[in-house]
């Protein structure tokens, strides 16, 4: 509901995330490598505040490759909450997988923001 880049399909009914290790699978599909899931190892947790994850792909569910997607949520108000995303490949490793990234732009990760502030608004 709130992807930027077009590359979010569904989720796969995964539990509401409740603590770091928790994994959640989505599924995938960009120009480049078609249909696919990703697992996410859930990194960072703080109910209402952080979530964080690193994303594995399928042929390898439990061994991300180093890059990560963060929340921050800081309430302003009652009614405003600012909301930061990071989105960090510097503990990439593998030089193939590095050559990918960024694989999401800055504009996509704005259009992002701006897709999860219209869908709270709602």
């Amino acid at each position: 509901e709130f992807d930027g880049s077009g590359m979010v399909r569904a989720d796969e009914k995964s539990q509401r995330i409740q603590q770091v290790g928790d994994v959640f699978v989505m599924n995938m599909q960009n120009d480049r490598l078609g249909e696919y899931r990703m697992h996410n190892h859930v990194v960072a947790y703080a109910d209402n505040k952080l979530v964080g994850w690193q994303p594995a792909p399928e042929t390898r569910r439990d061994s991300p490759d180093g890059w990560e997607w963060v929340y921050e949520l800081e309430a302003i108000d009652a009614e405003s909450t600012q909301v930061t995303l990071t989105y960090d490949w510097s503990k990439v490793e593998n030089e193939k997988v590095r050559s990918s990234f960024p694989a999401v732009s800055e504009k996509q990760l704005e259009e992002s923001l701006n897709l999860l502030a219209a869908a709270v608004a709602n």
